[in-house]
């Protein structure tokens, strides 16, 4: 009996693209399409604020000390290059996916998968890392308004340095952040787009208290470690920035997608 697995058609269906737009007619009605410009640059906004300012910083500052601000900007620009391809591809292929729905619509179904796959692995890092970096804050929350604070034991893995029993507070954002997008896409965009505005309050009023007490000699030794240093917090920084591709995922629940994902991506990247 032949190996279907290995025939020249099965071959042949893994490398052809798949036309724009058949998902919708092959597994069902299309999504509701009730998200805006602004839930949608929230999107992207929300994602990149929460690693890159709360989480990230405490690792690229000392890669490159004081010379982090450059790490900032040579990360955004790679960012922001980014952004443009996603713009023109959003516009072009405006279904959910993200990279998949790209790739498998240019490249074929085979690379579509190691697409996925990469999309996977990126989207369970930066999910941990976001879950692990607040269930810290949490816990020194607690510390400081309460004096009390969660034992170790539901505050680390088995395999960390200092093993718990499993990191509690982690899992319970996690389920949660479930829950709500199980919810629907309208609740989530809106309870994301509360959260960001009150994240970027938050911060611009941090910024300006934070200036009250700003000392130049701060920056007298500018890159301690050099071009390398720079560098490496730049790679370091750029993980921030991986929520930017989460705008494109919601390509089916856009209203005017052709226009308002392009525009999304500009706001996002500036």
């Amino acid at each position: 009996m032949a190996d279907r697995g290995s025939s020249p058609g099965n071959r042949t269906n893994l490398l052809r693209p798949k036309p724009v737009g058949t998902e919708a007619r092959t597994h069902g009605a299309a999504l509701s399409r009730s998200i805006g410009t602004f839930q949608l640059t929230m999107f992207g906004v929300g994602a990149t604020v929460g690693t890159g300012i709360f989480f990230v910083l405490s690792a690229a500052v000392p890669e490159a000390g004081p010379a982090v601000i450059v790490s900032f900007v040579l990360a955004g620009v790679a960012a922001g290059l980014s952004a443009i391809c996603y713009a023109e591809m959003a516009s072009a292929v405006p279904v959910s996916g993200s990279t998949y729905s790209y790739a498998y619509a240019t490249l074929g179904e085979i690379v579509a998968m190691g697409v996925a796959a990469c999309l996977l692995l990126e989207y369970g890092v930066s999910t941990a890392a976001v879950a692990v970096g607040w269930s810290g804050y949490l816990n020194e929350a607690l510390r400081n308004i309460t004096g009390l604070e969660l034992p170790r034991a539901v505050l680390a893995a088995p395999w960390d340095s200092d093993p718990g029993v499993i990191n509690l507070p982690a899992v319970v954002l996690v389920g949660l952040c479930m829950l709500l997008l199980i919810r629907g896409a309208s609740e989530s965009a809106r309870t994301n787009a509360i959260m960001v505005v009150i994240k970027l309050a938050v911060l611009a009023m941090f910024i300006v208290i934070a200036l009250t007490a700003f000392d130049a000699d701060n920056l007298a030794d500018f890159a301690p470690f050099g071009a390398g240093g720079v560098a490496a917090a730049a790679g370091v920084i750029f993980f921030s920035f991986i929520g930017l591709d989460a705008v494109s995922t919601a390509g089916d629940e856009v209203r005017d997608p052709q226009r308002t994902m392009p525009r999304c991506w500009r706001r996002c990247s500036s």
